[in-house]
């Protein structure tokens, strides 16, 4: 089995806001009505979100459009087509300057 990055990626779903009870095999149930998979990987850790490859594109459409805001492995997720670039989920640093202390201990001289 490849790496889900490396999967197709116009047959490539992500699902997002699952909880960490998620299981493979739900999702497989879920997503294997639309079309045959290909793959399925679900994040451990951190939890919470997974990737369905199918084998056709527009099976992964259509479960886009018939899954999107519905109940999920006990929650109400996100599904949509994956754009293949990573997410930032905001907890990082801002960007611009970074500023430090000083750890000097000498005094001041003037």
């Amino acid at each position: 089995m490849s790496r889900y990055r490396e999967w197709e990626i116009s047959c490539k779903v992500y699902i997002g806001n699952l909880g960490s009870s998620a299981s493979k095999h739900e999702i497989e149930s879920a997503f294997s009505k639309y079309g045959p998979l290909r793959n399925v990987w679900v994040a451990r850790n951190p939890p919470g979100f997974a990737f369905v490859e199918f084998e056709d594109p527009r099976d992964a459409e259509d479960a886009v459009r018939g899954l999107d805001g519905t109940r999920c492995c006990g929650t109400k997720v996100k599904v949509e087509m994956s754009t293949g670039r990573r997410r930032h989920s905001g907890g990082g640093r801002r960007p611009g300057p970074r500023y430090s202390r000083s750890r000097s201990r000498s005094p001041l001289r003037c």
